[in-house]
């Protein structure tokens, strides 16, 4: 399995803050299925919202590969001043 997390407005946006999934080979077929959801997750993650992703606790592309065991977290771009 693999542990996904989701932070600040995605948190609320999708009512969870973390899930387990069966092992994906990239984190663009987690995308994929999380948009096959459909509603809010299709929204969340349909590429018009900038959301950043990090496996393992280090920021990483679409491409990156995941393995067993992974963990995955998705949130959006930090700002300050």
């Amino acid at each position: 399995m693999i542990r996904l997390r989701y932070f600040a407005r995605l948190r609320e946006q999708l009512g969870t803050g973390s899930e387990e999934m069966a092992p994906a080979a990239s984190v663009a077929e987690v995308l994929e299925r999380l948009r096959a959801r459909g509603g809010v997750w299709a929204e969340a993650f349909d590429g018009e919202q900038t959301v950043l992703v990090a496996v393992n606790q280090e920021t990483v592309g679409v491409d990156a590969p995941l393995a067993d065991g992974d963990e995955v977290a998705f949130f959006p771009p930090v700002t300050g001043g």
